[in-house]
């Protein structure tokens, strides 16, 4: 398994309320990538911690990570934990009032992943020349389109494309969509945030990690290209190759 990551600031924000993970080791086989939102810089404050409160939560409670089952039940605690975190420290600072942040994570474990999903990041698979969106996205264009209320292609372009429908830190509650894929040697795992695939198609972002054997190198392209098109939020991309 090699992995690599990237984070940029795109070309027309003015701080990147982005932020990432990716294992010192692999004895937690551990990736996230979250995208805060929020006034000033509580959106940065928002993401940070729920990667950090994701990690500790995981790293405590390591000696669950044994099979499947446990893992998916590791997975929402630890997003509940960040979840109250962040929830409450958006009531006690003003500043901080009404952040919150989308996260998407995955744990490794033997030939399988396991997703976790809150907001509008998401996690692609790249396999036998094919990707596939593994996620699903927590939004207003994402609901309109399920209930055939606007096209694909109106999505695209659609007025109200960054509404969220689910965050992490917004309300007391919180529903994190967890799903197990089975992973086969080869095979391309991409978690990026919205700056990058508002601005790539997926088959562009295909062709590129296929092409770029070099995964850290992938995923500096995947940003360049990103701001090519315009850049107009903050890019975050995370790839492992296994």
């Amino acid at each position: 398994m090699k992995f690599g990551a990237s984070s940029d600031i795109g070309l027309v924000r003015s701080i990147n309320q982005d932020s990432y993970y990716i294992p010192v080791n692999t004895a937690l086989p551990l990736f996230m990538v979250a995208d805060g939102m929020g006034g000033h810089n509580a959106g940065e404050i928002a993401s940070v911690m729920a990667i950090d409160k994701i990690r500790e939560w995981m790293a405590e409670n390591s000696t669950d990570l044994t099979n499947v089952r446990t893992i998916k039940k590791s997975i929402v605690k630890s997003v509940e934990y960040a979840n109250r975190h962040i929830y409450n420290h958006a009531k006690e600072i003003e500043g901080c009032k009404g952040m919150g942040t989308t996260l998407t994570m995955l744990y490794v474990f033997d030939d399988k992943i396991v997703v976790g999903h809150v907001g509008d990041s998401r996690a692609y698979l790249i396999t036998s020349n094919e990707i596939s969106q593994m996620t699903q996205d927590h939004s207003l264009v994402q609901q309109l389109l399920v209930e055939g209320k606007i096209s694909k292609r109106e999505a695209k372009s659609h007025p109200q494309k960054n509404v969220i429908t689910r965050a992490v830190g917004t309300s007391s509650d919180i529903e994190v969509d967890v799903l197990t894929l089975d992973i086969k040697k080869d095979d391309i795992v991409i978690l990026c945030s919205d700056g990058l695939t508002n601005m790539v198609a997926e088959e562009e972002l295909k062709d590129l990690f296929i092409d770029e054997t070099d995964i850290q190198k992938a995923c500096e392209k995947a940003i360049e290209g990103a701001k090519l098109k315009g850049g107009s939020d903050n890019i975050t991309v995370l790839g492992i190759r296994f």
